[in-house]
């Protein structure tokens, strides 16, 4: 991790490729629409994925009116609110969290933090904004066809997904498997890009070993992806073939109204198993980009290197590869062998080491730090209390006995959203505060900021604590009304209508943000080149707004790892990874303005 001797630095290796031939838009269209700049369309992507996250977010609030308000609102039936719980856990899943981190941050961030111009192949990677844009319209097309959205559940299992007492099984099925067809294909041009970006396309002296944690986050991440998303495609695939073939890929010989049906022969648990195969590495396709995001604000807000680096990399991939042989852990109510359950609770507990190494990484990278709580780092902190809280539940839920009685119930829903939902959240949120400077060139407004933590954080902990509750008295999830049963106390449904009143209060907090983020494009305060004071390249480029290209006349050179932060004997609290040894200012240490 230290310098390049000076003797050596002629020696760093060279870009494994040369420069790309940029194609510069002419005109607006190819600025802002079809462009080809990685910069455009990771804002492309991440100004989609926002906009389906506050269809999702209004679409929970309807959730939890019927659930604290049972009856009040006729307009949710049963029907209808089986089509909301889908589309809103396949929204937030596939179209929001999987977009913006891997589609968003992947897009701004590799080819800046690794030094290139651009993603390797850009017009692949404009195609792969088309597809997710195209996804996204069939998806939101199923609330305007006959039937409406399916109300499968966002599991999607069959055989009830394509049978007629289902809602939305006459279109909403078949417009919901063929988004996900769309935006698995636009994907794959994609992470084919960030994979092929990151192994090739680093600028001089960017060794693996060096790249920011980050950028190792997205790559593993963009890796199980390309290996997890084939096993949803040819389930939706096959599906789609039930549906609209008659074939009996999925479907058992069935009975429907004391009518025999033409299926016969096929299994069930079958696409379960090509369900979850891709559905736990996507908690991790999710997870792994914001453990890199957040190992870079802890480090840069806490004026610390980040403890352990070569650890935390191979934490990050041991977390990919054993993401692999965990997916059976959501099947125990399935009626699989009782070893295959011991087999899938050991690997749920083994894949918790690597976990618990991050974590307690990002705590010693915290101790003695000089903590700076800013609005990146009270997100960043929050995610790392909330993902611990929400595994410490994943733990009892990895075990097969208390897994059966709790897998219907809503302690499964308030584990889930800690972990896949809240935590992720709140690194997204933290991540956009702490790289809006280099996107805009301006800050978003602090107080404003401060405000939209503390509502979000404290409100999640008021939604989802008391749920764990509910799961506990056995209250159960998917279902339209609780109704009445002699295990409930009165309390469950107070408790659920205060649930719902909170969630009220934090999804408005989220248009503090969106305010926030609009309000500051204009009228934030100039932040400058690099406002943090960060290391990685991504802050040392010549202009901010980085132009297309990103470097000027010639790309930078890397002398050292992404956390050189308070280095004994520098005058400086932090050293950029292009600048030269020779360049390093020693001496007494200086405060944030220069003084010492």
């Amino acid at each position: 991790m230290a310098d390049i001797p000076l003797d050596r630095v002629a020696e760093t290796a060279t870009t494994e490729v040369e420069d790309l031939a940029l194609r510069h838009p002419h005109g607006w269209v190819t600025r802002y629409v079809f462009s080809q700049d990685a910069k455009t369309i990771a804002i492309q992507y991440t100004a989609t994925a926002l906009a389906v996250g506050f269809v999702a977010l209004f679409l929970s609030w309807l959730m939890r009116l019927q659930l604290g308000f049972p009856g009040t609102f006729a307009f949710i039936d049963a029907a209808a609110y089986y089509q909301i719980i889908t589309m809103h856990g396949m929204m937030m899943i596939v179209y929001v969290l999987t977009a913006v981190l891997l589609g968003g941050f992947g897009n701004y961030l590799i080819p800046l933090m690794v030094g290139a111009r651009d993603m390797v192949f850009p017009f692949a990677n404009m195609l792969s904004y088309w597809f997710y844009l195209l996804a996204v319209i069939i998806l939101l097309a199923s609330f305007f066809a006959p039937g409406g959205p399916t109300g499968a559940g966002w599991t999607l299992y069959p055989p009830q997904a394509i049978l007629s007492g289902t809602p939305g099984q006459e279109s909403g099925i078949i417009l919901m498997l063929v988004s996900l067809i769309v935006f698995i294909a636009g994907f794959t041009m994609g992470g084919l890009n960030y994979v092929v970006t990151v192994l090739q396309g680093r600028t001089r002296g960017m060794t693996l070993m060096r790249m920011p944690l980050t950028v190792w986050g997205i790559f593993t991440a963009s890796v199980m992806a390309l290996l997890a998303f084939p096993a949803l495609f040819v389930a939706c695939v096959m599906l789609l073939f039930d549906k609209l073939l008659g074939t009996s890929f999925f479907m058992p010989s069935l009975v429907e109204l004391g009518s025999r049906l033409e299926y016969g022969g096929g299994s069930p648990i079958l696409f379960q198993h090509l369900f979850w195969f891709f559905g736990h590495p996507e908690v991790y396709i999710v997870a792994l980009p914001a453990f890199g995001i957040v190992s870079d604000l802890i480090a840069t807000h806490a004026r610390r290197n980040i403890f352990g680096y070569r650890m935390m990399v191979w934490a990050i991939l041991a977390i990919g590869a054993l993401s692999f042989i965990v997916w059976a852990h959501h099947m125990y109510v399935s009626g699989m062998n009782p070893w295959f359950g011991f087999f899938f609770a050991t690997t749920t507990l083994i894949i918790a080491v690597p976990t618990a190494i991050k974590v307690y990484n990002w705590i010693l990278t915290l101790w003695r730090g000089d903590i700076h709580l800013t609005v990146p780092m009270l997100f960043a902190l929050g995610f790392i209390v909330t993902f611990v809280n929400g595994g410490l539940s994943g733990l009892f839920l990895g075990n097969v006995v208390v897994d059966v009685p709790l897998s219907d119930t809503m302690f499964v829903v308030a584990h889930f959203h800690m972990v896949m939902g809240i935590a992720p959240v709140l690194v997204i949120f933290g991540a956009i505060y702490h790289w809006y400077p280099k996107v805009t060139g301006r800050m978003m407004n602090d107080a404003l900021g401060k405000l939209h933590f503390w509502v979000t954080f404290v409100g999640t902990y008021a939604i989802f604590f008391p749920m764990h509750y509910l799961g506990l008295l056995g209250v159960p999830r998917r279902y339209h009304e609780m109704g009445e049963a002699s295990f409930f106390p009165p309390s469950a449904q107070m408790l659920n209508a205060y649930i719902t009143i909170v969630a009220l209060v934090v999804g408005a907090a989220q248009l503090v943000f969106l305010f926030n983020l609009l309000w500051s494009i204009r009228h934030g305060r100039e932040a400058g080149g690099n406002p943090w004071r960060a290391t990685s390249l991504e802050w040392q480029t010549p202009q901010t707004p980085p132009p297309h290209g990103n470097w000027g006349k010639e790309r930078p050179t890397v002398y050292r790892w992404a956390y050189d932060y308070n280095v004994p004997s520098v005058a400086q609290d932090f050293i950029p990874q292009n600048m030269p040894p020779e360049a390093v200012a020693l001496g007494p240490r200086l405060a944030a303005g220069g003084v010492p």
